[in-house]
């Protein structure tokens, strides 16, 4: 195909491609930080869609003819984006709950600084762990699966032939649930030490109270949770390893919610 030719369908085509793609590479968990900037976000948007775009670019040839028709398949495209990018973020927002948690037990509820990353506030636990998490991730190629899976939604979802019905729900519900849990698995084993450090000081205050259980106790629940966030490392590498390997069935159940072959 030669986008030089101005064949309207083949502009469409690649406009649709470029849709889909961007959406997707800005939804990523690398490129979705604002240490990026935009105009570097859209020139490797548009030189990825360069090379996908004559393999895998989604046909032109039934361009609609009235222009709110060609609005409504280009939202489709925003649509599929978003939701495959927030598969992968459900993952690293559930590790990043569980940072909260942990720093909050530990005492760091009200040391936050601004993360370089999102540009939000963010406590130092959180940031640690979430760096990491995105470190094995990317260690592990799950870019790489997910640049596959965004191949598949070119076969399984044809331009303007998004469907959204009650599987995808459930499939997103399902996602946002296992955030949580992951979340719940990630800080349990370090929120359970910090309770029987809460439970020994607790017992140290009422045997001797001359001790300062406050001036204490602060260095020993910081020790014992740096100490267990170490162990829990190869929890998360775990989950991770998991969460990379049932990418493609994640990503195919997904897509077939959204394919008008399946519904």
């Amino acid at each position: 195909m030669n986008l030089f030719d101005y064949n309207p369908a083949v502009v469409l085509s690649f406009v649709l491609t470029l849709m889909r793609v961007s959406i997707i590479m800005f939804m990523l968990p690398i490129f979705s930080t604002q240490n990026i900037p935009t105009t570097v976000k859209a020139a490797v948007s548009m030189v990825f869609t360069l090379g996908v775009w004559p393999a895998v670019s989604l046909s032109g040839a039934f361009m609609p003819a009235h222009p709110f028709d060609i609005a409504i398949m280009l939202l489709g495209e925003l649509v599929i984006g978003l939701v495959l990018g927030m598969i992968v973020n459900f993952l690293f927002m559930g590790i990043q709950a569980g940072g909260e948690l942990l720093g909050f037990q530990m005492g760091f509820a009200m040391i936050t600084f601004a993360d370089p990353i999102s540009g939000n506030n963010t406590g130092a636990t959180s940031f640690f762990i979430w760096m990491v998490s995105l470190l094995t991730f990317l260690s592990l190629e799950g870019h790489l699966y997910m640049i596959r899976g965004f191949a598949a939604t070119f076969d399984l979802i044809p331009p303007g032939g998004l469907f959204i019905g009650q599987g995808l729900l459930d499939q997103v519900v399902s996602l946002s649930v296992g955030m949580f849990r992951l979340a719940l698995k990630i800080c349990a084993p370090v929120m359970v030490a910090l309770f029987m450090v809460e439970v020994a000081l607790g017992l140290v205050a009422r045997t001797s109270p001359q001790i300062h259980v406050m001036e204490f106790g602060f260095p020993i629940k910081i020790s014992v949770g740096f100490f267990f966030i170490g162990l829990i490392f190869n929890i998360m590498a775990q989950h991770i390893g998991s969460f990379i390997a049932g990418m493609d069935g994640l990503f195919t159940n997904v897509l077939r919610t959204m394919s008008p072959l399946y519904n």
